[in-house]
């Protein structure tokens, strides 16, 4: 019997050796169950060799093949190895990250694998003529063989627009078409769209909030070429396509495209390789492009196009702020705020209230003692929800019901300190009682059909005043939305995280396009201790290009990224002091391994403890990716060895988070 080759999610090694049973016909990249200790565990077939350095006697045979999954192909396994050799996994936790959980089950019903279908051919409703801008940028993208682009476009400049073309373009040469989404939020209104404007094609949805039956038939339906579109979120660029064509990744930038759990990947950076291995075009779509990407525009890798100007006759918002030293905030708003709303309820029009928080109130806080709403497995504060009576932790998600008296002091004397979402929802109601409001948020739109729901009634006019998170702050579309305010944006300002600034400007650019859309002029109120700060006249003039070249010459003079490149070795454990004596460790290996790569000291993680475990990380730096990759196999593979168990470990490369 032959030995097969078998990646199974494990971080032991790549992959094991099993023997093929001489009846059984076993393709390389076909999904099998074999045995492995005391269980059965589902894996994929990823070569065959000619020996083992196994005892023969201690060598199993596989189990069986799962025959309603079709095997991998060849470029969809080379994919995977270049995953598992960038970010310094494991080949099957790789393999077992593009599974969905239906599929990495070993006892199921069986599936009925979708049968390929063709691609219709002149099936897309062209129903606006593209203006020349658009033009261009499909030129740009379109054709044959790989090329990326980094497609820059204001707010309401018709992005989309051009996806639909390209994908038009790709579908008609009878290719499928991957588009992608940060936020599971975006997909209804997205997916309405390409609906409408390819009646004939096969369009299918992948993100984590689908039933695990909806995720395993949209994954068979891209591997069998069953589906003609896939619009998903970041783990659909590790799903099999039969014949991918085109890849889009909408607002690029994003960084909920880099995984923070398990597999840490960048989807962007995936997307970029996986169009690079097939020859195929992809487009890397922002109004304000990462300065990764930036950078590598100006390198010569990637391709520009701009667009610089709204569709149909639409302006910029016009960015002011307001100064919260003179026009202090009552629960979170400003006079200012709350009368430029209620001026638009006042002309039929719709307004945002945008904070990037969840929940009343960030705390409970008794006036007597002091004391305040802490979780007790993390180095975080209990958030109160009011309306369901509940303290939750975000990181963990601990809950515990809101105390009648304080549980140090027995005071009743307890207050919320601060605001979020829903303390802003409520404050409102009261201000503006005539206003029908509706709150945006993860709880708020836990229910399946929520989200859709009340973005149908936003639509319809049912709504006058959207109060929410990120989640609202890009790719939605209203007509009659002229205003939005930025509440609480000063706290990014002065964070430790290089990237705050970056991010809290593509937060602001992002949010603030969602006003003026249409034929009316739209407004955005920033309210601020700092109105003079650099990065909100920025915002006020609407000139990325600017913002863009400042950025990157102060992470030149720094040496951050894009211009050296970044490791992270985080760990946890339950006792204090081990995270870190594990890592002083780690160091001294790394330091050992060559002066090549710049090792600091470790750290405790900013959420120093989580869920009941103590939290550390050490950061190394390289100045090219040729430095950095051999050194990170070469000490990944000197940490394996020390066999450490009471401390869990994991390499995060390209980190985005500190």
């Amino acid at each position: 019997m032959k030995v097969l080759r078998v990646a199974l999610d494990l971080p032991l090694a790549d992959a094991f050796d099993f023997l093929a049973p001489e009846a059984m016909a076993v393709a390389i990249g076909a999904v099998v169950v074999v045995p492995f200790g005391r269980t059965r565990k589902v894996g994929v077939v990823v070569g065959v060799a000619a020996g083992s350095d196994v005892a023969p006697e201690r060598l199993k045979p596989i189990e069986r093949v799962v025959e309603d999954v079709p095997p991998f192909g060849a470029e969809d396994l080379e994919l995977y190895r270049f995953c598992a050799a960038y970010y310094q996994r494991a080949l099957g936790e790789v393999v077992a990250a593009s599974l969905p959980p239906r599929l990495r089950q070993v006892n199921r019903r069986k599936l009925a694998a979708p049968a390929p279908a063709p691609v219709p051919v002149h099936g897309f409703l062209a129903e606006v003529a593209l203006t020349a801008e658009q033009r261009n940028a499909v030129e740009a993208a379109g054709g044959e063989g790989f090329r990326a682009l980094m497609l820059q476009g204001v707010t309401g400049s018709g992005k989309t627009e051009v996806y639909l073309h390209l994908a038009a373009q790709a579908l008609d040469s009878g290719r499928q078409v991957l588009l992608m989404l940060p936020e599971i939020g975006l997909t209804p209104q997205f997916e309405d769209q390409v609906r409408r404007r390819f009646p004939g094609a096969s369009v299918v949805t992948a993100h984590s909030d689908l039933a695990q039956g909806e995720r395993a038939a949209a994954w068979l339906a891209a591997q069998s070429g069953a589906a003609h579109i896939v619009l998903g979120t970041r783990l659909a660029v590790l799903m099999p396509f039969r014949d991918l064509g085109l890849i889009v990744v909408d607002e690029e930038h994003d960084p909920s495209y880099k995984q923070q759990e398990g597999l840490r990947y960048s989807a962007r950076d995936v997307a970029v390789r996986r169009a690079h291995r097939l020859a195929i075009p992809v487009v890397l779509g922002s109004a304000t492009p990462s300065l990764e990407t930036v950078f590598n525009a100006h390198q010569g890798r990637y391709a520009i196009a701009r667009l610089a100007s709204r569709t149909l006759g639409a302006s910029m918002p016009v960015v002011r702020t307001v100064d919260t030293r003179a026009d202090i905030p009552r629960e979170g708003l400003t006079f200012a705020l709350v009368e430029a709303i209620r001026r638009r309820l006042e002309r039929g029009e719709q307004s945002l209230v945008f904070l990037n928080r969840r929940g009343f109130s960030p705390v409970l806080f008794c006036r007597k003692c002091a004391w305040h709403s802490s979780c007790t497995r993390c180095s975080a504060n209990l958030v109160m929800h009011r309306r369901e009576g509940e303290l939750r932790c975000h990181h963990c998600g601990r809950r515990e019901r809101i105390p009648a008296c304080c549980p140090q002091c027995n005071s009743t004397d307890l207050a919320p300190v601060g605001h979020g979402t829903q303390r802003l929802e409520e404050t409102l109601a009261e201000l503006l009682p005539q206003a029908r409001i509706a709150r945006i948020d993860r709880d708020s739109t836990a229910r399946k059909g929520s989200l859709r729901k009340v973005l149908d009634d936003v639509r319809e006019r049912r709504i006058d005043v959207l109060v929410g998170t990120q989640m609202l702050a890009k790719g939605h579309d209203y007509p009659r939305l002229t205003l939005v305010g930025v509440v609480d944006a000063d706290s990014a300002l002065f964070s430790a995280d290089f990237r705050a600034a970056e991010r809290l400007h593509a937060q602001l650019v992002q949010v603030s396009g969602r006003a003026g859309r249409a034929d009316r002029p739209g407004e955005v109120l920033i309210q601020t201790d700092f109105p003079q700060h650099p990065l909100y006249a920025a915002v006020a003039a609407q000139d990325f290009d600017r913002f863009a070249a400042d950025a990157l010459d102060e992470r030149r003079l720094a040496g951050f990224p894009p211009f050296s490149h970044l490791a992270m070795l985080r760990a946890e454990a339950k006792k204090a002091g081990e995270p870190i004596g594990f890592l002083r460790q780690a160091a001294r290996t790394a330091r050992a391994l060559g002066p090549e790569v710049e090792v600091f000291d470790p750290v405790p993680a900013t959420l120093e403890r989580r869920a009941g475990y103590e939290r550390a990380q050490l950061l190394v730096r390289a100045g090219t990716r040729a430095a950095l990759q051999p050194f990170l196999s070469r000490w990944r593979h000197a940490l394996l060895e020390q066999g450490e168990r009471r401390v869990r470990w994991t390499l995060d490369v390209d980190p985005q988070e500190a």
